[in-house]
């Protein structure tokens, strides 16, 4: 059986990033970890609602499983 790898997010540590999660949900948030899961740790995160309004949330954990897609708000070399 082979061995799970490790997501390649190192690049997107200490950088903003905007998370699409299912249900339509969708937070920003600086990326402060991550596992081999996706699981997420965001900080100094806000919500984004449907009317384009924006709630501070703080520091978050976002399940792996429940992230459609994810874009970084800041440059990445």
């Amino acid at each position: 059986m082979s061995k799970a790898s490790q997501p390649e997010l190192k690049k997107f540590m200490d950088k903003k990033l905007f998370v699409h999660l299912q249900g339509g949900r969708k937070v920003s948030g600086v990326l402060r970890g991550y596992d081999l899961f996706l699981n997420l740790v965001l900080d100094d995160s806000t919500e984004e609602t449907v009317a384009a309004q924006k709630h501070p949330i703080g520091t978050v954990v976002i399940r792996g499983n429940s992230v459609t897609s994810m874009e970084t708000l800041e440059s990445v070399r």
